[in-house]
């Protein structure tokens, strides 16, 4: 697609959810690739400006460079299907499945994917039965949020509670799920093709919110360091996951590779992070993608209903 085929683009940026800071760089970034491509392309936040405002400024398509609620849950998504307007990424149902991280689970439970074993759990529930049930260390987070945003690992059951209390504070839906030591890895999703796995390694216990976008001892590999076999495995596995749900355009899987090299899937994000810090454009940089590249084929891939 040549550039001159995308029209006037919307670059979705900030928003209300609690990733905005996130995504405001997220956006940027993508902006000012799309510029130096020659895209004519201009930021739109959404928490100031109402969508239709998208139509009244002669837009032609859109780049959701936005995380979590109300940018990447679908709602956005049905929005702009509304107006009719092409958007990068996946569509409502999709999007919508992939934010809901029990609901994801329960789909790729249903065709074999292993994922931790996992509880939902609310003010009510026996917390040392789950804690039992569950094995310690286990990890507490909100169903509907992403950059681990309300997220705690807890090691003993005293610690249960409080990290339960976090976590309502941001979904009325709660998910306790087993801890599985390993390797942390991700999957980029670009089209049909999964791009080389990341491998991170994080100082603390968690690949946390600070030690995604704020730490500077958070380590990254890429390629991976696994052999290739298990490798293409893993990136066939994680584009199966990618699809079941629905998901389309590009996106990422994350997922925990154990001891015994037996991958356990955590989650899908249909909107992942294009920051400095960020795992597509690390994984595109080395399959041979410039940033550049990167965004102008994510926007060629925009879902038209």
């Amino acid at each position: 697609m040549s550039m001159p085929d995308f029209g006037k683009v919307a670059v979705l940026l900030g928003g209300r959810s609690a990733e905005r800071e996130i995504s405001l760089k997220s956006g940027e970034a993508v902006l000012s690739a799309l510029l130096r491509k020659g895209v004519d392309a201009h930021p739109f936040d959404p928490a100031r400006y109402p969508m239709e405002a998208l139509l009244q400024q002669g837009f032609n398509r859109a780049f959701i460079a936005l995380h979590g609620r109300f940018g990447e849950d679908g709602s956005v998504q049905g929005a702009l299907e509304l107006m009719g307007l092409p958007y990068t990424g996946s569509g409502i149902l999709a999007s919508a499945l992939a934010m809901d991280k029990w609901r994801t689970k329960l789909i790729w439970e249903a065709v074999g994917i292993s994922t931790p074993r996992y509880v939902i759990i609310d003010a009510q529930s026996d917390f040392d039965e789950v804690a039992d049930y569950l094995d310690l260390p286990l990890i507490i987070k909100p169903v509907r949020e992403g950059s681990t945003i309300g997220l705690s690992k807890i090691n003993a059951k005293k610690d249960f509670s409080d990290a339960y209390q976090l976590a309502a504070q941001h979904d009325s839906i709660v998910l306790a799920e087993q801890f599985i030591a390993g390797k942390e890895l991700t999957a980029a999703i670009l089209g049909e093709t999964p791009l080389p796995l990341v491998h991170i390694e994080v100082a603390g216990e968690l690949y946390d919110y600070h030690a995604k976008y704020l730490a500077n001892n958070t380590r990254y590999f890429c390629p991976s360091g696994l052999p290739d076999e298990l490798s293409h495995q893993l990136q066939a596995q994680a584009l199966q996951a990618h699809k079941i749900l629905g998901c389309e355009g590009w996106g990422r899987v994350d997922l925990i590779l154990d001891k015994d090299d037996q991958p356990y899937f955590l989650e899908a994000n249909t909107s992942p992070g294009m920051t400095d810090h960020s795992l597509v454009p690390m994984a595109a940089k080395v399959a041979g993608i410039s940033f550049e590249d990167l965004v102008v084929k994510i926007l060629a891939l925009s879902h038209v209903e």
